[in-house]
């Protein structure tokens, strides 16, 4: 009797110290329910100061393209392009200004554009000296950082130039039991400004989210839930307190089982 009160009490302790979460993402789309709607949040990188691009311009003229591409040599046949390469540039760093610093052509201002409205700048620009140019535009730098509650905190590089948030944390590893799901903050720097945002990600409003579609230099932050800081900074400072009153508790039901 007196092990089941005690045992009784300790879970009733352990309950109360221990929060009810809600760890599952969109727990408001039901089971059944079928959910379809428009994109309409999806953002289109724009070209920004601190951005690496790689732009590369091919023709009909090897010694222009050699001259475009700061080393890279490509010819158009007609079965396509190809190249033959030697030395690969680093890429072209747009400045404070949004511009940048190109062969032949000297300064160009990208900053603000698309990477698509950037491509027909450039062609339009090199058009002036070579005829039919092919120019490919990509970021080198597209990057993101996911920190905090999550299981593999990093910088994450992206190719496809297009992450979401859900994507980013999957990246990284998916939150830890940890992570507070209703209170993910975003950190953006754009047109000299930075901004923070919160997404709750048990919520499908998440979906529609200005934010939801990540850009360059994002900073995605996963703060813990309160019980982890008991745990760990906290945990010195209650237990002794904690382990009081669980003596001062089974003190009092020896005496009360014991009348």
């Amino acid at each position: 009797m007196k092990g089941k009160f005690l045992q009784f009490v300790f879970l009733l302790l352990a309950g109360s110290c221990v929060p009810n979460r809600n760890i599952v993402y969109f727990s408001d789309l039901k089971e059944t329910a079928s959910y379809t709607e428009e994109i309409k949040n999806k953002v289109t990188p724009r070209i920004q100061p601190d951005d690496l691009l790689s732009i590369t311009v091919s023709s009909l003229n090897p010694e222009s393209n050699i001259l475009f591409n700061n080393g890279v040599l490509q010819s158009a046949g007609s079965g396509g392009i190809t190249g033959t390469t030697g030395r690969v540039s680093d890429g072209y760093l747009v400045d404070k200004d949004g511009a940048i610093n190109f062969p032949v052509l000297g300064s160009v201002i990208l900053g603000g554009l698309t990477k698509e409205e950037a491509t027909e700048k450039m062609v339009s620009e090199i058009k002036k000296t070579v005829k039919n140019p092919i120019v490919n535009i990509r970021f080198l730098n597209f990057r993101i950082t996911v920190v905090g509650e999550v299981n593999r905190p990093s910088t994450l590089t992206i190719p496809s130039e297009s992450i979401n948030i859900i994507e980013a944390l999957g990246l990284a590893g998916d939150l830890t039991v940890y992570g507070k799901r209703e209170n993910i903050l975003i950190i953006r720097e754009s047109g000299g400004k930075r901004t923070a945002a919160r997404l709750d990600l048990t919520s499908k409003n998440i979906l529609n989210s200005q934010y939801f579609y990540l850009q360059q230099n994002d900073v995605v932050y996963v703060e813990p839930v309160k019980a982890k800081s008991i745990q760990t900074g906290n945990a010195v400072v209650y237990l002794p307190i904690i382990t009081t009153v669980i003596s001062l508790i089974s003190l009092l039901s020896v005496i009360i089982i014991r009348r």
